[in-house]
This record gives structure tokens, sequence and C-alpha cells, in this order.
């Protein structure tokens, strides 16, 4: 993004930037390699945050639709395979570098959600705006979402454990369930009643999830890890707090080695979605 528009909201692309990637598609293609395309990654314009607010400001929508437009119309005869937001489901906890939401450390938790959900409904809009765009622009090109989804399991069979368990799951599908299913799940509204959470959603922006879906989910997977009952867990990429798996091994790196994990991930996903599946 910043090499295209610097600060992100200019009203026309840096040629130079552009042609970068004119370059490296072209090297790529040279070889029969296709690019698969993240529009963004962890790398939003440092002047969107300092002077919008980044995603918690609904301008991001229009800056970001004006640099898919950009990006689509240069490129709709080098790239066929598109991902909007990378691991975007890694907001619930690192939202800064995600999606430059910068807390003051003043904030309350229940002010901390609010501002993390509000901008993750902007985000799906932009890229609900940005599936719209590409299939008008380049209609034989393919346009989804991506998220970080190691996986987790209950440590034991204590009910407790298994409920909190799909609880914690959800906290990541909830970006994939509305952006691949064009809705919000009925399990956040009890979220948000927990939490205090009420984000503003204006008129259209339902109609836009849900005619302009993702057609393909890709993700990453790094390892599995154990929920105890009651104990506080993070997961999905690396460095989060869990309870070792007794049943695993242990890379020299700390992180357990599941395989089988892999498997039974691809299958929890694609019997939520029935959709193609992109481990990236």
């Amino acid at each position: 993004w910043t090499r295209i528009f610097p600060n992100g909201d200019e009203l026309e692309p840096n040629e130079a930037g552009l042609k970068y990637y004119d370059d490296l598609f072209d090297e790529l293609l040279k070889y029969h390699i296709q690019p698969l395309i993240t529009i963004s990654h962890y790398e939003m314009p440092v002047h969107l945050i300092e002077e919008y607010g980044s995603w918690t400001n609904r301008k991001m929508i229009q800056f970001f639709e004006n640099y898919c437009q950009t990006i689509f119309k240069r490129y709709k005869n080098k790239v066929k395979y598109w991902l909007t937001f990378n691991e975007i489901n890694n907001m619930r906890r690192n939202a800064d570098y995600v999606a430059g939401v910068i807390f003051k450390g003043n904030e309350t938790k229940e002010e901390r959600q609010n501002m993390i959900y509000q901008a993750a409904h902007h985000m799906f809009v932009a890229s609900a705006k940005a599936n719209k765009l590409c299939h008008e622009i380049i209609p034989d090109a393919k346009i989804g979402c991506m998220l970080s989804l190691s996986n987790i399991y209950p440590y034991n069979c204590n009910p407790v454990a298994v409920f909190e368990t799909m609880d914690i799951r959800r906290q990541s599908l909830f970006y994939s369930d509305v952006m691949i299913r064009g809705y919000y799940p009925a399990y956040i509204e009890r979220t948000w009643h927990e939490n205090h959470v009420s984000i503003k959603i204006e008129d259209g922006d339902l109609e836009l999830l849900k005619n302009y879906p993702s057609e393909f989910l890709a993700f990453s997977y790094y390892k599995t890890t154990a929920h105890e009952a009651g104990k506080p867990s993070f997961f999905d990429t690396g460095g989060e707090v869990s309870t070792p798996n007794p049943f695993l091994k242990t890379s020299d790196w700390g992180w357990q080695i599941d395989p089988l994990g892999f498997r039974y991930t691809l299958n929890e996903l694609y019997d939520r979605y029935q959709v193609p599946l992109f481990p990236v």
C-alpha cells in the first residue's frame, strides 16, 4: 500500500511503486509462477493512522477502495489471485499491527473492544467492496480472505474446557464467518453484549457483505495448542499462552508439532464453509 500510495489519501498513485510490481510480476510470470497477492499485509501508510485513526475511521474504506481500483486496473492481465487483508482475525489481540489501531493506554477494556470491532466492520465493508471491484475489473480473477487459523483443542473432556475452547475458536472464525458467509453470526451478539460493544453499521453495509463475500479461504497454520478449563489461552500463530499438549513433540523453538492438526483444521474449515481452501 505504501509503495503505491505513500500517504494513503492521495488522488494519484506513485508510478515508481506501480512499476516495481510490474517488474516483479513480469519476472514471476516469465517462470510460469502465478502471483497470489495480499492487498494489505500489515503495512498500511502511517499517515492514515496519524491523521485519521486508521480503520476506526470510516473514511478508510474509500482510501482502500481507491487503492484496490488502481491495482486491479494496473495488474488485471498479470494477477488473477487476490487476498484482501492478511490474518485479519489477529485483530482480536494485535489490532495495532493488523489494522493500525493504536490505543492511548487510558481506554477501558470495553472501549478497546468497541474500537476493534468497529475497525473490523470497516475492514469487512472494504473487503466486500474490493471483491465487487475485482470481479468487475478482472472477471476471471479469484479473490478471498486470509486468516491465521492454527487450531486449539480442549486439554481434556471436562465440558467446561470443551465449551471454552469452542468459544475461543469462535473469536477467530467470527472473521471468516462474516467474510465468507456474508453476515454477522448470532453468537457475536452475545459477545458484544458481554463486552458492552455497540458498533455503527450504516445503511447498505449488510447488503454489501451478503452480496460480495470472499470466494475462498486462505489461511496460515503453524501448530496447535490446548486449552485447560478456566485458564487463559491465546493462540493462532506463535508466542501465545496455552497448556502444552502431552501427546505432541515440541520443536527446538518451543512450538508443538502437529501434522494431523493440519488435516483436522482443513476438515473443520471445509465442513464450515464449503469453499476452496488455500494454505498460504
